[in-house]
């Protein structure tokens, strides 16, 4: 039996039966003392496991962390779909729904439009975080620390307009996280744009994000752009309240652009 199955059926005698202590889970498990000692010391490093001040073991929350993440990418494809629905039919243009994995950004859902320059990503396709609209978008509002691992490693170049240099880089980020939506100008395709807002969990913290694609309407400063971005603020919010967002939205620096513009 494998050390990963044993595991695994520690994590579920103790969340059945927990807290309990080494020789009841070895008992339990029919597994030798020593092992199982040695198995618990491992997931309380990973941070699965806590010893309560009575010295038995039970389940940290990192365990309800990692099972709400991988929910809230589930549950996206459906609390998104209505509203990509009306967006792509409002402009004519291909809705993405992306969520985040690991370091990078997951297409999960898509509403076509029928413009014919669209960016038609594949579900279940993977892209870098640091281009496009849904990546920088996402990335802006991750944690300071992934956002620090983002920058400290290679940065991939799709197109010659591929941001790939770690401080411009940080400057478009700060541009997102001050106005609340991203643009995407020629950085996966050559020819087409795209706008995109984040969809943040109940931390405040991006978990996903809606994009628009399309031709030269997206293009910074196009006539077109923030009628886009309004409706992908309000299907962005109500996704983000779903999800248990209950900060000001959007955030204060871009109602305040939002109202001097």
């Amino acid at each position: 039996m494998s050390s990963i199955i044993r595991s695994v059926q520690a994590m579920d005698l103790l969340a059945r039966k927990g807290p309990l202590g080494v020789r009841a889970v070895a008992q339990q498990l029919q597994l030798p003392l020593g092992s199982v000692h040695r198995m618990l010391l491992d997931l309380a490093e990973a941070g699965v496991a806590d010893r309560t001040p009575a010295g038995e073991w039970e389940l940290s929350f990192r365990l309800l962390e990692i099972t709400g993440m991988q929910l809230e990418r589930i549950d996206l494809p459906r609390l998104c779909r209505p509203f990509a629905e009306r967006i792509a039919e409002a402009t004519s243009e291909t809705v993405n729904v992306n969520a985040l994995s690991g370091l990078h950004g997951v297409c999960i859902d898509k509403v076509r439009g029928n413009e014919g320059m669209q960016l038609d990503l594949r579900i279940g396709s993977r892209g870098p975080l640091n281009c496009g609209g849904a990546g920088k978008a996402m990335l802006a509002f991750m944690s300071e620390d992934k956002r620090e691992e983002i920058y400290n490693q290679p940065l991939s170049a799709l197109t010659s307009q591929t941001i790939t240099d770690p401080a411009r880089l940080r400057e478009e980020i700060g541009r997102i996280r001050a106005r609340f939506y991203s643009i995407d100008d020629q950085e996966v395709v050559m020819g087409v744009y795209c706008v995109a807002v984040p969809i943040l969990d109940r931390s405040g913290t991006s978990v996903g994000a809606m994009s628009v694609t399309g031709p030269s309407v997206k293009k910074p400063g196009g006539a077109n752009v923030m009628p886009i971005v309004a409706m992908l603020w309000d299907a962005c919010e109500h996704v983000s309240r779903r999800l248990g967002f209950a900060g000001a939205w959007p955030p204060v620096a871009a109602a305040a652009e939002r109202m001097a513009g």
